[in-house]
């Protein structure tokens, strides 16, 4: 099957990209407003995009009515985040977090998903995470005829839960979606 995407629906070629580009982790994103509301929400068009700068880049849509994620919302307004890389055991409140709310409700407060402040300039993340990367705004990338807003974010700090070191090395378990399902990644496999 060859298949052109100027002969396809952005639905149609959603589901070729997120069947074929796997695993893609989830980035479940913590910001704040500048009501001091906590928004939590996952994301999985999401991915490094350079070492020097550090930076990654996220692809965030639009409510159905058409306005502005929160997330998106927050960033632009406070230029900070917290991007949690979700594990198989957050799978719950990931997909709970997705659901869409008013913008003054917070997903902590509504699906009770207890908080921990690791730094103190960045928004507090779920208190299971292991992995985080706190990020500052850079800019929005303009993609004519685009449904989603591509958003690079620059990486200032990174906090690995010491427990994830083992002989040097950081084994982490990140939740990952392959089409529309969550999968763990497995077991790492040998090189020859």
């Amino acid at each position: 099957m060859l298949e052109n995407t100027e002969n396809l629906e952005s639905n149609d070629i959603y589901k070729l990209l997120s069947n074929i580009v796997v695993p893609r982790p989830i980035a479940w994103i913590s910001t704040l407003s500048k009501e001091n509301i906590l928004n939590i929400a996952p994301f999985s068009y999401f991915t490094p995009l350079s070492s020097s700068p550090a930076t990654l880049i996220i692809s965030i849509g639009h409510k159905k009515d058409g306005s502005v994620k929160d997330t998106l919302k927050n960033l632009r307004e406070s230029k900070k985040c917290s991007i949690v890389i979700a594990s198989p055991s957050d799978v719950k409140d990931v997909e709970i977090s997705a659901s869409p709310l008013e913008f003054n409700e917070s997903e902590f407060d509504k699906f009770d998903i207890e908080t921990k402040e690791i730094l103190k300039d960045y928004p507090a993340v779920p208190k299971s995470a292991n992995v985080v990367i706190f990020a500052d705004y850079l800019k929005e990338v303009e993609l004519d005829g685009s449904q989603t807003i591509p958003v690079i974010v620059e990486v200032k700090s990174i906090y690995v839960d010491d427990k994830l070191y083992n002989n040097g090395k950081i084994k982490t378990d990140p939740l990952a979606r392959v089409g529309a399902g969550y999968f763990a990644l497995g077991e790492a496999l040998e090189k020859n």
